[in-house]
């Protein structure tokens, strides 16, 4: 539909404005906020009775990273890395869980800092913002409102909600720093805290378990966000397009996870 209604020249241009030195820097700070992701998934399988080690978790998250970059829906290396470590724990459900509860706490603080950046955004922007925000946090309490899951909640988080927190602001706001990175790259002159309050939107979006590879909703998001601020939809896909591309690029040091290391990583079981 994008390419009907804005052309072919947002992607070319897209893909002919990325350099090596965004490149390198997506690789870079990829590289942090998957430690960032490591370590909050390794505490929650901690409080669920089933810890895998930090150095485990952080072949996985990258491994997921890459298969989610690559494949349909976005979230099936996600799935991939919670259910060969729920299969290996003994703990097929809870494994599978773990990863649910990983995302979604990530998912929360991002809400939370969208929400908080709903100021810096154009008055046209707020009313949409604010509803699809309001959509999300009633579908959380909705989901929070079974007593299982809030006892499941609890106990994953337990102790370590605090660090839980920090983590995924840490990662959301490397995510949100490659946007940037991104959008620079693109030529985009608009004020930093503009695009911050953008990407945070855009983002939000690109979490959407819709896509392709990882594109989509992201390139939608981007045209209608930054067409509805005044930057222009080509503009918007076009920044899209340079981080769709940073983005499968920084995961690519999840190929060394593909084989070797323990069997939950690789695929393969003791007999």
């Amino acid at each position: 539909m994008l390419a009907v209604r804005l052309g072919a020249r947002p992607f070319l241009d897209g893909l002919a404005h990325t350099d090596p030195r965004a490149l390198a820097v997506a690789l870079v700070v990829t590289a942090a906020t998957t430690a960032c992701c490591a370590r909050r998934w390794s505490l929650l399988t901690t409080g669920l009775g089933m810890a895998i080690p930090f150095r485990e978790a952080y072949r996985g998250c990258y491994r997921a990273q890459l298969l989610n970059a690559t494949l349909p829906g976005g979230v099936l290396g996600d799935l991939h890395r919670g259910y060969r470590h729920g299969r290996d724990a003994g703990a097929l459900g809870r494994g599978l869980r773990s990863v649910v509860w990983d995302r979604a706490s990530g998912q929360v603080v991002q809400v939370a800092l969208a929400a908080a950046a709903v100021p810096l955004l154009p008055p046209a922007l707020h009313g949409w913002a604010l509803a699809g925000l309001a959509v999300l946090v009633l579908l959380g309490l909705a989901l929070l409102a079974a007593a299982p899951v809030r006892r499941e909640a609890g106990t994953a988080l337990h102790g370590v909600w605090p660090e839980v927190l920090l983590l995924s602001a840490l990662a959301a706001g490397g995510h949100v720093l490659v946007f940037l990175v991104a959008a620079r790259t693109a030529g985009v002159t608009a004020s930093t805290p503009h695009l911050l309050a953008l990407a945070l939107l855009v983002l939000l979006a690109s979490a959407l378990p819709l896509s392709i590879a990882g594109w989509g909703p992201r390139e939608g998001a981007a045209a209608w966000a930054f067409g509805t601020a005044g930057l222009g939809a080509t503009t918007g896909v076009e920044v899209a397009v340079v981080y769709g591309v940073m983005s499968l690029v920084a995961t690519l040091p999840g190929i060394l996870a593909l084989e070797g290391g323990p069997a939950w990583v690789s695929g393969r079981t003791s007999s």
